[in-house]
């Protein structure tokens, strides 16, 4: 199992607070990781202090996505916290906004492109330059179903979803000789905070689940094996991979 064996390896972890991303740091952890756990509130806090006091080695960092310079200086921050080294980052932190395409607002269309897409470029440009310096490490980047489909009511999301996976391929190819593996996962249809919409209406929830072979939606829990496969040496010769954890949803 050493091939899976985290210990002494440092990750960072936007959207770490609850959801996916508190499971996908959970299981980092769990496989010997240093990890920092960013937010946009003070919850990231909270989330990071309960998982210390599992004796795990995590903190948390709050600063505000949609801010260029803030990610610039916070990322700094956690390069002091690790000491210059950074092996993982997972591009986990994302926005959702819902309304008619024809009445979707500019104000939500560039929030979410801002958190989901943008973001996601400058935290990975930032994370390789220290990768290079170190002899590589791993970027996981979280797509989407919808980096596949467009969906209803999410035209931002599913720009954004569909850029990640593009950008996940561009960055692979200039990277992989650098030895740093990007890939990205994307999860199927999650009960989680971002999805509550979904989950509460009847007709969409049937429809869902009516698609799903394995029956149910997914669980945070279900995103563990997956970054520990990409954070880790098992994954070295995997790049520019976008990996559906979702059921068998796209199968079916």
């Amino acid at each position: 199992m050493d091939l899976f064996d985290l210990t002494g390896k440092k990750a960072l972890v936007t959207g770490g607070s609850r959801g996916l991303g508190r499971a996908m740091a959970e299981a980092l952890l769990e496989a010997g990781a240093e990890v920092i756990i960013t937010g946009v509130s003070n919850r990231v806090l909270k989330t990071a202090a309960e998982l210390q006091e599992n004796g795990y080695p995590v903190s948390g960092l709050s600063f505000d996505l949609t801010k260029r310079e803030e990610i610039k200086k916070s990322f700094q921050k956690v390069m002091a916290e690790f000491e210059g080294q950074l092996d993982i980052l997972v591009n986990n932190a994302g926005i959702q906004r819902r309304n008619k395409a024809e009445e979707f607002s500019e104000k939500d269309w560039d929030d979410v492109i801002e958190v989901n897409l943008n973001s996601v470029f400058i935290l990975s440009q930032l994370a390789a330059k220290e990768m290079i310096k170190n002899d590589g490490g791993k970027i996981i980047n979280i797509a989407s179903l919808l980096s596949f489909f467009g969906g209803y009511t999410v035209p931002a999301y599913a720009a954004s979803k569909g850029g990640v996976a593009q950008l996940t391929k561009a960055l692979a190819n200039e990277w992989a000789a650098k030895g740093i593996n990007v890939n990205a996962v994307a999860p199927g249809y999650m009960d989680t905070d971002m999805n509550t919409a979904l989950v509460n209406n009847p007709e969409r929830n049937e429809l869902i689940m009516s698609r799903i072979p394995a029956g149910r939606w997914g669980k945070p829990e279900d995103m563990k094996g997956i970054v520990i496969f990409l954070a880790s040496k098992a994954s070295n010769y995997l790049n520019g991979a976008v990996i559906p954890v979702d059921g068998g949803y796209l199968g079916r």
